[in-house]
Parts: structure tokens; sequence; C-alpha cells
């Protein structure tokens, strides 16, 4: 007689086969090559993470990049660094351009390495032989001669706070030719040459007399310039009032210290900055971010500073989308969810973790939803009521302080299988390492539960969001499956596209593909 548990009559749409193991050993999909750079170039960091090497993932996405074509490599760059806010991925992308195809990296180079920080990145990132040369060569020098020679004062000055290279590095190595007289004073003065000091750009003057003076104007050049003086609170607050949104927001505690926010009016005028839209708009934060200096706000800092901050989480997500139906998402908080969101790097690991992000992505979709349900799950669901009326700080920092256990991305369509339940859009956000779960055949469980959930919700979609660097998926890309990676708001605008059928066949590789170069 037939053995009936291999050969069992399946009902629905014929079970995918699980063709790879995850990093944690679980049975799971790999995607074609160009969804894998893409999941990759969103979310990766280019550090260590709870599963993933560095090293590991760099020679992932190189191998990927030399696979897939060069057209896909660009305009994955400037995706993930236009629409996914990424800064290393892009750099690197980049770089395997000048390796492989000058042409297109000529396309889409100022769209990518967009300001002096992505520059410098772009130029260790050739020089340290890791895309296969160890020189700029001609046509890659050339453009960054361009950056060079067009830059405005300000975006060089901003360009020389940092090192590895420094910007007189990236100067001395390509040997721009400058045509006007402030720049070649300028570069003349970055790398410690003779220059003619009435030709310096105003700002580079202003800096130079206020090292002299501490009596005259604070300058209105990067802060990193200007804390190796020794500053009084005045000057501190000169710098507060002219900083940049991102720079403000990243200095709160800096600014408490040093007496800043104590002085009349300057507290109220940080909220204002913080909290106007445009300022937001412009400068491209991560949801994430906001958390991060939400969190990390000590008691010094005022409370119309920190309320100023939720006001801009709520305008940085404001293309949450509002959806048809009953839905449902899923917050991975097990134990690997604890890591770092952009990896380990001495000296600059953020204090963001994974759950924080899944948090905050199942906040802000109940933030829009009110009648939206929310499953968080380790091993098995975890019980957590919410109030749909509370920020969405609030509600993420309940969220992300549960923590712990093994993963099993299934658990929740268990639970929806269980209780017969019904919805029409599935949202799990996880880093997919799941493990923790048992399939009952070689499929993943999480597929499994899936094809059981679909049988009586037959309209459904299942959407799931990858924050971590990882090429594998426990949901294999099909009509009513989306794997997406990273954690800007594009991902909820891909998450609207998605649940109102407004993503081909492709899906997420098909918005890449419609990217312009």
């Amino acid at each position: 007689m037939v053995n009936t548990q291999l050969f069992q009559t399946l009902r629905g749409t014929l079970m995918p086969t699980a063709n790879a193991l995850n990093e944690a050993g679980g049975a799971a999909f790999l995607p074609s090559p160009k969804h894998q750079l893409a999941q990759l170039a969103a979310t990766g960091c280019l550090n260590n993470t709870f599963y993933t090497k560095a090293e590991s993932q760099l020679d992932t996405v190189l191998s990927l990049a030399s696979e897939v074509d060069p057209v896909f490599v660009a305009k994955t760059a400037v995706y993930a660094r236009r629409a996914g806010h990424m800064k290393d991925m892009p750099a690197l992308l980049a770089a395997s351009l000048a390796q492989r195809d000058v042409g297109l990296l000529t396309q889409v180079f100022g769209r990518v390495i967009d300001n002096g920080k992505m520059l410098r990145n772009f130029v260790q990132m050739l020089r340290s032989g890791a895309v296969g040369r160890k020189s700029l060569g001609t046509r890659p020098k050339k453009l960054v001669q361009q950056w060079l020679l067009s830059a405005t004062e300000a975006q060089l000055l901003n360009a020389s706070v940092g090192t590895t290279p420094s910007l007189a590095d990236v100067v001395k190595m390509v040997h721009p030719k400058p045509a006007e007289a402030w720049r070649a004073a300028w570069f003349a003065w970055l790398i410690g040459r003779p220059y003619d000091t009435a030709a310096l750009p105003p700002l580079t003057q202003s800096f130079e007399r206020y090292k002299r003076d501490r009596a005259a104007e604070v300058p209105d050049v990067p802060f990193q310039m200007l804390t190796a003086l020794d500053l009084d609170t005045q000057a501190w607050a000169r710098i507060a009032e002219r900083g940049s949104w991102q720079m403000v927001r990243q200095n709160l505690n800096t600014f408490a210290r040093h007496g800043v926010l104590a002085l009349p009016g300057v507290a109220d005028a940080v909220a204002a900055k913080l909290r106007d839209p445009q300022a937001v708009a412009k400068a491209r934060v991560l949801p994430y971010q906001l958390m991060a200096a939400y969190t990390a706000a000590g008691p010094e800092v005022p409370t119309v500073v920190k309320e100023a901050l939720q006001d801009a989480m709520e305008l940085a997500l404001a293309n949450v989308p509002q959806f048809a139906g009953r839905v449902v998402v899923c917050p991975d908080v097990s134990g690997s969810m604890g890591s770092p969101v952009t990896g380990y790097r001495k000296g600059a690991t953020t204090a963001v973790r994974c759950i924080d992000v899944a948090a905050l992505v199942a906040a802000a979709v109940l933030r829009k939803n009110a009648d939206a349900r929310v499953l968080p799950f380790e091993t098995k669901v975890v019980s957590l009521q919410l109030n749909p009326r509370d920020s969405v700080m609030t509600n993420a920092s309940k969220l992300a302080a549960i923590g712990g256990g093994g993963t099993a991305c299934s658990a929740p369509l268990a639970l929806l299988n269980q209780e017969k339940a019904r919805a029409d859009l599935v949202v799990l956000v996880s880093d997919n390492e799941s493990w923790a779960d048992t399939a009952r055949g070689r499929s993943t469980a999480t597929m499994q539960e899936w094809a059981q959930f679909k049988s009586r919700n037959p309209a459904a979609r299942l959407v799931c969001i990858d924050i971590q660097p990882c090429a594998t998926t426990q949901a294999q890309e099909r009509a009513d499956v989306l794997n997406i990676g990273g954690f800007s708001d594009e991902v909820f605008t891909l998450l609207a596209l998605y649940a109102a059928g407004g993503l081909g066949a492709d899906h997420w590789v098909g918005v890449i593909e419609e990217t312009a170069i």
C-alpha cells in the first residue's frame, strides 16, 4: 500500500519545496539573485549581525552583483540610496560598477554619491581592493573630481568631517584642478599647503577668524569643526540654532549637557525645528532614528522637545496606509531580534534593535488601522493588549519590551488557523531566521500554515518584511506573497501598493526594475 504520509492529496495551490537553510539552520526559500540583491541592498549594513558576519555579507553582495545584469545593479544602487536611505550598500554597488560597467556608473553616480560622506565611502571601497581594483581608474577619478569641482563651500566643509579616507586624502589622490580662486585656496587650506587667506570663501574665513578670536561670530560650519575649541553656552546655542535637522536630532543630550536647552526660548525653537514638516521631509529621516532619539533623550531634555520628536514621528510615518478589510500585523519579538538593526560596529553600534524596528512597523500600522490585530511572536504568540489611540512611540515601546525566545514565523498563522480567523492582509516583520517551527513535509511551516489560512481566506495576501541582511525567506514569492526588505518609510509605500493590487508579478524587484537610470 502506498505511503499516504509521503503522497498526501493536496488541497489548494501546490506546496513549494524549501530549497535552502537559513542562517539559523531552519528550512527556507532562496529567491532569485535579483531579489536577494535587492533584499541585501535594503537591509545590509556590512557589519556583524546576530547571524551574519560582515565579511560574509560583502562576499554575498559582490557575488550577486556579478551574477545579475549591471543595469539592475545600477537601479538597485539608486533605489537603495534614494528610497531606502541606505549608505554603505549603495556605495558598494556603485564601486562594483566601476569595475564592471563604468558607463552605467557615470549615469547613476550623482544620485548615489550625493554627499561628501558617500564620496568618501565610494573612494575607500574602491581603493581597498574589495571590488577587484585598488585604484580609482580614469573615469571614476574624473567623477570624483567633478564632485569636488562642483560642490558648494558648505558641501565641502561637511565632507571634510570624517576620516578613512579624509577629504584631504581624496583631494591628494585625484588632484582636482579648480578654475575658481576660492576653490583653489580652499583645497590648499584643506591639505595644509600655503594659501591666499583673502581668497578663502566666507564660511572658511569666518572659521579661521573664530579660531583666533572667540569674541567673533560663531561660524556656520559643521559643529564637529568647533567642538575641539573652548565653547561657551551661547556658542553652543548658536550651533543648535543653525544646525541641520539631523544634526539637532542627534545631539539633544549634548545641547542639554551644555545648558543650551535651559536658555530662554531655545527649547521651543529646537522643538519647532524638529516638528517642522518640510524639515522632516528634507532630512529623509528613518522612522527608527526618531525612535532612537526619543528613547535616548535624557532627563535634562525638556518635555517640549521630546513631544516634538513624537510629532516628527507622526510626520515621518505619513505614508503609512489605511487598509481596506481586516489586517493582522505580526512583529517578531524573539531573542535574535535584540541585536542592533544595523549590526555591530566598534564605537558606532546603534542602540536601536531589530525588535524596535519591528515594533515600530506594527505600532504604525495600528495607528492608521485602529481595528488591526497585533500578534507579537517568538516560538508562540505573546499576548499583549495595545491601545490604537496611543502614540506610535508608546505602543512601539510596549512591543519592544517583550523580547526573548526562539523564532517560529509560522506561529501567528498557526494561531489564526486554530481560531479559524479571517483576514485580508497579514504582515510579518522579522529577521526571517525561523528555526523553532516544525514543517510537516518539504516546505516551510510558514507556507504550510499560509496554505491552510488561504483555504479559508482565498483573497488574502501575505507580506513578509525582512529587517536584517538575509538572502532567504520563509514564504515563497508568488501572487499572494510579497517579500520586501528595509526599515525606511518606503516599506509602507510598497505595502500600500501591494495591498491595493498595484504591484505586478515581479513585486518588489519590479519596483526596482522601474527605477530610472
